[in-house]
């Protein structure tokens, strides 16, 4: 269901959480790459829900602010906000909805070092079922489909990743 909602450019942007019995790390992980905005298990609060919920809603209002319908780019790599399609060297690169909003992010501020938690926080929100090695193997997915530009993916060791700016 999850799939069909992102493949459609009319139901893309309705924000998804994940209300699950299955609290394993390997359910919330896929959870997240099928395109969830967040997944919770249960038992849970109805505050916690109301927190996240106020959580994904802010930070979908913030990116529609954001995502005023400007292309962002960097070397060869485009990406279109409203189209929600990424190009690399010309060629279209699908992306999990997870892997779109981590390069948007990169793209965004190229050259600022972001932390792991910062990246879980402005990615994914306040999940605490989330690990921060969560965004390394986010990070490497996201590096094999980019291919030759995934060495604009810098890892600054012992702080976090970053998107190298042309200068660097």
């Amino acid at each position: 269901m999850c799939r069909t909602l992102r493949g459609d450019p009319r139901t893309r942007a309705v924000p998804i959480l994940f209300l699950s019995a299955k609290s394993e790390e390997v359910d919330r992980v896929v959870g997240l790459e099928l395109g969830a905005d967040d997944y919770l298990t249960k038992p849970f609060s109805p505050r916690e829900l109301v927190l996240r919920v106020g959580a994904i809603l802010r930070r979908t209002a913030a990116g529609d602010a954001a995502n005023t319908g400007s292309v962002v780019a960097s070397g060869s790599i485009r990406l279109d906000p409203e189209a929600h399609q990424v190009w690399v060297a010309g060629a279209e690169v699908d992306l999990t909805a997870t892997e779109f909003r981590l390069l948007e992010t990169l793209l965004r501020h190229p050259g600022r070092v972001f932390s792991r938690d910062q990246l879980l926080d402005r990615v994914w929100g306040i999940t605490a079922e989330v690990t921060t090695r969560t965004v390394d193997t986010h990070i490497n997915r996201l590096r094999d489909r980019l291919g030759p530009q995934a060495e604009q993916v810098e890892t600054v060791r012992g702080v976090g990743y970053r998107l190298r700016t042309k200068e660097g």
